[in-house]
């Protein structure tokens, strides 16, 4: 199966709270999107790796996607190394994405800049025909998406450009709230994280909102990219 978007995130949600109604719009105007968790999740404070899996395959229902995978890297201890690249480089020749949606270049939790400088180097890499990898015994060849794009996460970065998601936000929380072991839920027993508070839910609307302001719609979200963005007309751009 060949993916028209392919988005990676280094937890299980990571994707879900930064570009899902990206996601879902891009779907609904028939291109095959999917998902790569780089790890499980399993250093969670709230629930569980098993709960996470659980979760992300409902958040994966909800946004309608054609696939979502696991490579298993370590929560918290994954490197941007050969072994972490090569998992990478299988699943990107096997899906053959033309866009790449990936983590924060800068983030408040360490997996993210790395998640985004692994898929970085990945995709490169998978460019080059003297790289060998192997998918269920079969020899792959090389794949280079056309662009990738960082999703912002939680430092506000400056976006290169945003996408009008307008009409897609509330298909984004219902998929970010599949987790509901990591979410606010007022009646949960399990420890405060920053990423359970009431204020943390509410910013998935009011971020939208304000980069939606910036560009005359609704609601955006938000991406930064490493090469320059090229138009073959001004009038490409809206």
């Amino acid at each position: 199966m060949k993916l028209d978007i392919l988005a990676i995130g280094a937890h299980p949600d990571d994707v879900e709270l930064s570009c899902s109604a990206t996601i879902a719009k891009e779907i609904d105007r028939g291109k095959k999107v999917g998902i790569l968790d780089l790890t499980r999740g399993e250093l969670g404070t709230r629930g569980s790796a098993e709960l996470r899996a659980e979760e992300a395959a409902k958040a994966a229902e909800i946004l309608g996607v054609s696939v979502r995978e696991n490579i298993g890297l370590d929560d918290g201890f994954f490197q941007n190394d050969k072994t972490s690249q090569l998992k990478v480089i299988e699943v990107l020749r096997h899906y053959q994405p033309d866009i790449v949606l990936c983590n924060a270049v800068k983030d408040r939790h360490i997996d993210h800049g790395k998640g985004s400088d692994l898929v970085h180097d990945a995709c490169f890499l998978s460019g080059l025909r003297k790289i060998e990898t192997k998918r269920d015994g079969k020899q792959q060849e090389a794949w280079r998406p056309s662009h990738i794009y960082h999703y912002i996460q939680w430092i506000d970065l400056q976006p290169d450009l945003v996408v009008d998601v307008t009409g897609y936000l509330d298909k984004k929380i219902a998929s970010v709230m599949a987790y509901k072991s990591q979410f606010y839920d007022k009646d949960s027993k399990e420890p405060m994280t920053p990423i359970a508070t009431a204020n943390f839910k509410d910013s998935l609307t009011y971020r939208a909102q304000n980069l939606g302001r910036l560009i005359g719609v609704d609601h955006g979200e938000g991406y930064t990219v490493e090469r320059l963005i090229a138009v073959d007309s001004l009038f490409d751009l809206i």
